[in-house]
């Protein structure tokens, strides 16, 4: 789908891209509004048509909503712009789970493709991130 900066969902502007998931991508983006930075974790158009998908997605956003602990990032809310659909989140910077193994062991294409392998599409390697948050916390 590859945003632009500058393009509009709502009151969120897209800023950056910041990687790619199993369920879509995601963006940093600011919130018009309120006036802080989001992560937009946006769902691909030939997914939004796919009604298994699109139970999958809203699945995801209230199982987030259900959720309040330090180390598991906010949903803000679900937005929808014409096609496009969208989990509105806390944005977390920091380094990802990929980045930190890269750093401290860099591994051979064996390894990556164990540790690819090992953990579910959902939560690949660059949805991780160990921050710190402006509440202290971890995700």
């Amino acid at each position: 789908m590859a945003l632009r900066a500058g393009t509009r969902l709502g009151a969120y502007e897209v800023i950056s891209f910041l990687g790619m998931g199993g369920m879509g991508e995601v963006y940093r983006a600011r919130d018009t509004k309120l006036g802080r930075d989001v992560a937009l974790k946006i769902l691909p158009e030939s997914m939004a048509h796919d009604s298994q998908r699109m139970a999958r997605f809203e699945r995801e956003a209230r199982t987030l909503a259900s959720l309040n602990h330090p180390d598991i990032a906010a949903i803000y809310g679900l937005e929808e712009s014409g096609s496009m659909r969208a989990l509105v989140m806390e944005l977390v910077e920091g380094e990802t789970l990929a980045e930190r193994i890269g750093r401290l062991a860099p591994a051979t294409d064996d390894h990556r493709s164990h540790v690819g392998s090992a953990l579910p599409q959902e939560l690949g390697p660059f949805c991780w991130q160990d921050a710190q948050s402006a509440r202290g916390r971890r995700v």
